[in-house]
């Protein structure tokens, strides 16, 4: 769907809406987007079918084109070069496509589900920085992975300590975007908040949510998908809720 700014009546189907299939006009549970501006399409993350998929964003657009078949994929993120980096819950894995390749190459994880630092355990969100280090949220290790480019194991920057609700804690990650100084925020879904991690920092800061789960303004159920436009303000997508929420931070 696409939603234009200030307008929250009157949403526009612009992939799928023929409901849920495995057709090229259909989706399956669509758990992530991202948009590739020099093709004006949107690649998207079809869980349900096991494919990532791209649909035009020219008007007429009726189905999509198969992009990667057969993969668990539940993250996306694309970087500077138009690399695309997709999160295989099955195989614990992240890896790199070029457009046109199915193959694609091992960036983080590959080596079972595991809580070692070359390992994950289900990644889901990931984030791509300028320096092509990749930002993974480890679903059931409840940490937050960074993989720099090349390495064959990854840093621990944010979680890790077991689930839980202490700022040193989190309790299945999800959503994740870092700024330009390095500072990590986190859709901390069972614990109903996201959170923020200043680059090197032993604990975290509760930024919204945090007051248990709920339909309040300041409560989530199930925090799941983050972003942030050019002003500063926070999208955050409350799954349990079906809504999306907009917050201004500071």
């Amino acid at each position: 769907m696409q939603w234009k700014n200030g307008d929250t009546t009157n949403g526009q189907v612009v992939a799928g809406g023929n409901g849920y299939g495995n057709g090229l006009h259909q989706l399956n549970s669509p758990s992530d987007v991202v948009i590739d501006k020099e093709t004006d399409s949107l690649i998207i993350c079809d869980w349900g079918n096991q494919r990532v998929v791209r649909w035009s964003r020219r008007s007429g657009t009726t189905q999509g084109e198969m992009f990667i078949n057969n993969i668990t994929c539940s993250g996306l993120a694309m970087d500077e070069q138009r690399y695309l980096y997709v999160s295989d819950t099955e195989k614990h894995e992240v890896r790199r496509y070029k457009f046109g390749e199915k193959i694609g190459t091992l960036i983080a994880g590959g080596n079972g589900a595991g809580a070692g630092l070359n390992q994950l355990n289900y990644p889901t969100f990931l984030f791509v920085d300028r320096d092509r280090s990749v930002y993974v949220s480890d679903y059931y290790n409840n940490r937050v992975m960074k993989w720099n480019k090349g390495s064959k194991e990854g840093i621990v920057v944010a979680g890790g300590q077991g689930q839980g609700s202490a700022l040193t804690q989190l309790y299945h990650t999800n959503g994740l975007f870092v700024d330009m100084l390095g500072t990590l925020y986190v859709a901390d879904s069972w614990n109903y908040r996201v959170m923020r991690w200043t680059q090197g920092a032993k604990q975290g800061t509760v930024i919204v949510g945090g007051n248990g789960r709920g339909v309040g303004a300041n409560q989530f159920y199930g925090p799941i998908g983050l972003s942030f436009d050019r002003h500063g303000n926070l999208y955050v997508a409350d799954a349990g809720n079906h809504r999306v929420q907009r917050f201004s931070i500071e």
